[in-house]
């Protein structure tokens, strides 16, 4: 058996082909296709404004200091996610504070936000975690108004709750298009909004500062004359050369999404019946992304049991990681005073004791059932 990668882009000759109109216009930098790209994505998570970005990491950057949110501003996240989450919020200056998750889908826990909750809060981003949307009208439900909500949905490109998509559940989301999402573009992400000011501000900062992008400087009766920079902005556009890559995927995303699913069902049905394992839970009314399949540990000293079954399974070829990491337990964050909160358990457990396996949609059915059969056969 060769060795199961945790996750593989899975293209063929339409993004191949795809690439070829960037490459012979010359327009390699943001130009027509990531316009197109932008109002594509648009419409297929029906929301307002996207904006395309070098990474979901930015996006996140972006949505932020279009919001207003900078020193002084307290902005809660989860502790079990990825790093840029965080780091995002200290990008602005701002402080994040970290709360605590549930184990049973991994996302924050709204008990734990209000507990967090200071005169200094001033946003919540809720993480869509592997895929799996968080219920945010329930947040806002108990949320005081004036405090905002935010969605890092870098895992959830076409998943939705209570029919409503993630990227228009909060005031902005950001989406990510690494190579180990559903549709990649390599490195990218998507800034995504209902809120028009938020865009616009968003837009002017993606690209230096300046008033107009590069297409209408370039299309414009006079593309000779340098724009005007009102303020200090960023570098954050997107190729046209990634936007072809993007707008074949997305175009795929419907089907990739039905694969993932039969493979997370699979998975279920066949691994649920081991006791010392804990399978993902959905939700009704969920449409998850699965941009990940994470296992949970439950048995006597989980945690060395968990790093001898990933030993173990790297040695029949098969990929895993641990679900994500807990950011309380970094030690860019462990000393700050503003995160070193103990009572974040859940999180601590969750970065211990999970266990991601592959799911991708290049898994062939022979793959997929050597990876459960030697989980089965672990002991």
């Amino acid at each position: 058996m060769e060795y199961i990668q945790i996750a593989v882009p899975s293209m063929d000759e339409r993004e191949y082909e795809a690439l070829k109109e960037p490459l012979v216009s010359g327009w390699l930098t943001q130009g027509p296709l990531v316009k197109k790209f932008e109002q594509e994505f648009a419409e297929k998570h029906n929301v307002k404004y996207a904006l395309a970005t070098t990474s979901c990491t930015t996006a996140l950057h972006l949505m932020l200091v279009a919001a207003g949110i900078g020193p002084g501003d307290e902005v809660i996240v989860p502790s079990f996610t990825w790093v840029s989450t965080a780091n995002a919020v200290l990008y602005v200056g701002a402080t994040p504070v970290l709360a605590d998750i549930e184990l049973e889908t991994f996302n924050i826990s709204t008990d734990d936000i209000l507990k967090k909750i200071t005169e200094k809060t001033k946003a919540i981003i809720v993480v869509h975690l592997f895929g799996n949307p968080f219920d945010v009208d329930k947040l806002r439900s108990v949320l005081p108004p004036k405090i905002e909500i935010f969605e890092d949905a870098a895992c959830a490109a076409g998943a939705s709750i209570n029919g409503k998509k993630a990227g228009t559940l909060g005031r902005a989301a950001a989406f990510s298009f690494h190579p180990r999402k559903s549709i990649t573009t390599g490195e990218g992400g998507m800034l995504t909004t209902n809120d028009e000011n938020l865009f616009r501000i968003a837009e002017k900062y993606r690209n230096h500062g300046a008033e107009l992008s590069e297409e209408q400087r370039h299309l414009g009766v006079k593309p000779y004359l340098l724009p005007e920079f009102e303020v200090v902005g960023y570098n954050y556009r997107m190729t046209d050369i990634q936007a072809a890559i993007g707008r074949v995927q997305l175009g795929k995303l419907e089907k990739f999404l039905i694969e993932r699913e039969k493979i997370a069902t699979i998975y279920s049905e066949r691994l649920r019946e081991i006791n010392w394992l804990i399978t993902p839970k959905k939700e009704n009314g969920v449409v998850h992304a699965w941009q990940a399949y994470v296992l949970l540990i439950n048995k006597e000293n989980p945690h060395k049991f968990r790093n001898e079954l990933m030993d173990y399974l790297h040695k029949k070829s098969i990929a895993t990681r641990p679900g994500t990491h807990a950011i309380h337990l970094l030690r860019a964050y462990a000393a700050s005073s503003e995160v070193a909160d103990k009572s974040l358990e859940n999180s601590t457990i969750a970065a211990n004791n999970t266990m991601a396996i592959p799911l991708h949609n290049r898994l062939t059915k022979e793959e997929i059932n050597y990876i459960i059969d030697s989980i089965r056969n672990f002991n």
